[in-house]
């Protein structure tokens, strides 16, 4: 059975006729909105964010955690909060991205969070730089239950590996993954379904065919192409890609570098998900690192108090 397959239907076994009927709520206010502008929501979010740290190890650019340019409180997610939350959302929640900002394995409860999400029968994913998936994280990983585990590759040499993921080891990302491998072959477990995201800016794109050939000889399930987001693209920027396929972004009619995608005045990720900040914040879109649209706090509201 091809993998991606195996990861849809993972989503199905986490689906309930509530959570179907939930969906339909949120699908139908969105459709209603496009129509008429009326902004009132039916429903609760199908899936969340949840940021377990905004700390990491490595020190990216173009992201806050590696510069460590946040203008935001910083800290770890803690399981009081946690627990409240989900206990509220998760007769209708599908599924939990642990992620946002930061490394989710440097929070030292993170996995326990994954756990508990996953008895209260919703679909997990994370995503992670691998250094820190040694033997015993990686055997907790696998039996925490975690539905999805977004590997950062960005490299299949060490020189082109590090020249985004700046301090970072690819040794320690192959080993961590291998662990993973290891660990779900001896417990003859279907999840997590692992995923080697290759982050394409112009020192890698020459590397995506050999990153195909690694996930393979790995065993890991799926090579995602993700673009990249720059803060400030211009001819000289030394992340935007040579090959017009990898790239965000284009010259309009003036010169001027601007997004690939005609921004519609609609989101429909903004109806059916949301991020909740390790302090409690929720803010409607990934985009807002920096939580500056902040539609509530969940340390002195519930989540329906916030969201409806």
């Amino acid at each position: 059975m091809p993998w991606s397959l195996r990861d849809s239907l993972e989503w199905g076994r986490h689906l309930t006729g509530r959570k179907a009927a939930n969906a339909w709520r949120i699908w139908s206010s969105f459709r209603h909105a496009s129509r008429t502008g009326d902004p009132h929501i039916q429903g609760l979010p199908v899936t969340i964010s949840f940021e377990p740290t905004t700390a990491c190890n490595l020190r990216c650019p173009e992201c806050p955690s590696g510069l460590r340019s946040f203008t935001r409180p910083t800290g770890n997610l803690k399981a009081d909060l946690f627990q409240r939350v989900i206990g509220e959302l998760a007769p209708d929640l599908w599924g939990l991205t642990f992620y946002f900002q930061g490394e989710p394995y440097i929070n030292p409860g993170f996995l326990d969070m994954v756990a508990h999400a996953r008895q209260q029968g919703i679909y997990t994913a994370t995503s992670t730089n691998a250094h820190f998936l040694d033997e015993e994280k990686a055997e907790a990983t696998v039996r925490s239950g975690l539905s999805r585990l977004i590997i950062s590759l960005d490299g299949t040499t060490q020189d082109t590996y590090s020249q985004y993921r700046r301090e970072g080891h690819l040794d320690q990302v192959i080993a961590g993954t291998e662990r993973i491998v290891k660990w779900k072959r001896k417990l003859r477990s279907r999840t997590p379904h692992v995923v080697f995201q290759f982050l394409v800016v112009r020192p890698n794109e020459h590397q995506v065919p050999e990153a195909r050939q690694l996930a393979r000889r790995l065993g890991v399930d799926a090579l995602w192409l993700k673009t990249a987001q720059i803060y400030d693209p211009r001819d000289d920027h030394p992340l935007i890609p040579t090959q017009d396929k990898y790239s965000r972004y284009r010259r309009n009619a003036n010169g001027v570098w601007e997004v690939k995608n005609a921004l519609d005045d609609r989101c429909w990720k903004m109806w059916h998900s949301c991020v909740i900040t390790w302090d409690g914040r929720v803010v409607p879109c990934c985009f807002d690192k920096d939580a500056h649209h902040v539609l509530g706090d969940l340390r002195t509201q519930t989540f329906r108090e916030v969201w409806h």
